[in-house]
């Protein structure tokens, strides 16, 4: 096939992408335990049942008081007033503030009916029977009013929001035990070619250790999944379509990778997939990462009858055409699982620290070392998509546009910033 007519075969990346997000939907929503869903995405908005706080409270370790009984307060002249109870936090008594009088307060503790202000104890000689308060407050110092942090009904975080830390914070401080997310999605990856041994084994010429099924379990970690790797299979096209579907009923997102070129007889997984007449086999204008594969798979009946199409993406078999091919294509669809149309790689724009070349009609993504205080991109040598010696030394990935064959050192490219 010549050139020309090979270019109008290829799809677009984000063609291709669209009929991937066109597919995916996002998985049911789970009510988890609020220890168990940092992270993940939250389906229903929570919300103060309450004000927050829900009673007035001290903000500071000190006394309670009426702000005229302590009006005339300095360091030349204190003010001494009894102390007639004290307050801590957790207490949940009744307290009335007597005019004339202090109520000793800690941090957090609920405050005495008639309090105006709360001294703070460095403002005093911190007495326990009589204070000297050294310094007037104004009304309202040191006090925290019910309400003032949410008014119940308020939306505290809301649906869509993917748990961070802070947010878990918010919902345990509004009470809640449990929340409602999508829960983390379950990707199965296999790796598929007779020339494949596991890490740790003797190898002979001829064979290579497989990294692909490990580096893909790991990305898809990275972007918040539960992953497994399977067992490498072997090119044996009776052998593949079995594995696949035994991962089926566990698998939520499933990857293969190897055994999808565009023709030849060890083609295996697309010899295996093509009888299932889901799977969409094709040549996508990118460099590493031309073809690919992407559809759906019914679960058996076994799997239940709330199973449904199990999506699945056969990535190449090179190392850095896989990984590529993860991340500008199976990352978004792992976000589209989990109603997140935020997971995709950001994007930042540098300045080139030396030259490059790239194929006409194709999207590069060069693999380079961002400087991002510096706003400039190094592209390393060594681009070829077997080199994953390269592939961990890059923590970007510079994007060459498909009309662009070249770029000189100080123009400014777009930049993948890699996890």
């Amino acid at each position: 096939m010549t050139g020309t007519a090979a270019e109008q075969t290829l799809a677009s990346v984000e063609a291709h992408l669209a009929e991937i997000l066109g597919v995916v939907r996002p998985l049911p929503p789970a009510e988890l335990a609020l220890a168990d869903a940092d992270g993940l995405v939250l389906a229903r908005d929570v919300t103060a049942s309450q004000p927050l706080p829900s009673f007035d409270n001290s903000a500071m370790d000190g006394y309670a008081v009426r702000v005229a009984d302590v009006a005339s307060a300095s360091e030349q002249d204190p003010v001494a007033l009894p102390v007639v109870a004290e307050v801590a936090a957790g207490d949940t008594g009744t307290y009335a503030l007597a005019a004339g009088t202090a109520i000793r307060i800690t941090t957090g503790a609920m405050l005495p009916h008639g309090t105006e202000a709360v001294v703070p104890v460095e403002w005093t000689d911190g007495g326990t029977a009589s204070v000297a308060i050294r310094r007037r407050p104004d009304p309202g110092h040191a006090v925290r009013v019910a309400g003032e942090d949410a008014k119940a009904g308020e939306v505290l975080v809301p649906s869509g929001t993917r748990l961070r830390p802070m947010h878990i914070a918010v919902a345990a401080a509004a009470g809640r035990g449990t929340v409602l997310v999508r829960p983390r999605p379950r990707v199965v990856v296999l790796s598929t070619g007779s020339e494949l041994a596991e890490p740790g084994e003797p190898i002979v010429p001829g064979r290579i250790w497989d990294s692909n099924s490990f580096m893909l379990a790991a990305a898809a970690r990275e972007a918040g999944c539960l992953a497994d790797r399977q067992a490498i299979v072997p090119d044996n096209p009776r052998q593949v379509l079995p594995a696949i579907e035994d991962q089926l009923a566990r698998a939520d997102l499933l990857i293969t990778t190897g055994g999808v070129s565009m023709g030849g007889e060890h083609d295996v997984v697309k010899a295996a997939l093509q009888q299932l007449g889901t799977i969409r086999f094709r040549k996508v204008a990118m460099q590493p990462g031309m073809p690919q594969g992407f559809g759906t798979i019914a679960p058996a009946a076994a799997a239940g009858p709330g199973a449904g199409p199990v999506p699945i993406f056969t990535l190449p078999g090179n190392p850095v055409s896989a990984y590529v091919s993860f991340q500008v294509f199976a990352r978004p669809a792992i976000g589209a699982l989990q109603a997140d149309d935020r997971l995709g790689l950001p994007t930042v724009r540098a300045e080139l620290a030396g030259p490059l070349r790239s194929p006409p009609g194709k999207r590069s993504f060069l693999r380079g070392v961002l400087d991002r205080p510096r706003g400039r991109v190094t592209p390393l040598t060594g681009q070829g998509s077997h080199q994953v010696a390269t592939l961990g030394r890059a923590n970007a990935l510079i994007v060459v546009p498909e009309p662009v064959v070249q770029m000189a050192e100080g123009e400014t490219a777009e930049v993948l910033v890699l996890p």
